[in-house]
């Protein structure tokens, strides 16, 4: 029986899908981003303890942490568990689809985690993304195509603007002798 709508070898998510040496079918991994509000007066007493958290809950649920580190600290919207300030923890990290539900779990599981949002980083975007949330240069992909798309801004044909009629052009000084 084939599937209607989904290319063959994918599954519902987008992952693909691999055939393992026994025949069965393994999910391939992505990549995820996860912003955390983290407890900021707990961050603050401990901040390696509590971040160090973390990456435990994600290779506990069989995952690798690409890039993780402190976004910002600062006052919430509205008061979340009782706080009212929190400290935002940025993470990319790879794991498979079906281990991300756990992996949320633990996350709602855990006292010094007030939020958490977990999202599906599209392939393309992934180095980027890591790169930029290490502090790392872009790579040199992304800037030759951004040279690329502006050499064809510099090449599109110039759009002449046609000057204003002259009544509607004002002297300053014709401004002056009114007033």
């Amino acid at each position: 029986m084939t599937r209607v709508g989904r290319p063959a070898g994918h599954n519902r998510h987008g992952a693909q899908q691999l055939q393992g040496t026994t025949g069965d079918t393994i999910l391939a991994s992505n990549v995820y981003e996860c912003m955390f509000i983290l407890d900021s007066n707990r961050y603050s007493r401990d901040p390696n303890g509590i971040a160090g958290q973390i990456p435990t809950m994600i290779e506990e649920s069989g995952g690798e942490v690409l890039a993780s580190r402190l976004w910002n600290e600062q006052r919430l919207a509205y008061p979340i568990q009782g706080q009212r300030k929190g400290s935002y923890w940025l993470t990319y990290f790879r794991m498979e689809t079906e281990k991300v539900t756990e992996f949320n779990r633990a996350c709602r599981l855990n006292d010094n985690v007030l939020r958490n949002l977990t999202l599906r980083v599209d392939p393309r975007l992934v180095d980027t993304l890591v790169a930029h949330a290490r502090g790392e240069v872009v790579p040199a992909a992304d800037e030759a195509a951004a040279e690329e798309t502006a050499g064809e801004v510099a090449d599109a044909p110039a759009v002449e603007v046609a000057d204003a009629p002259a009544e509607e052009k004002v002297d300053a000084t014709e401004v002056e002798k009114d007033s």
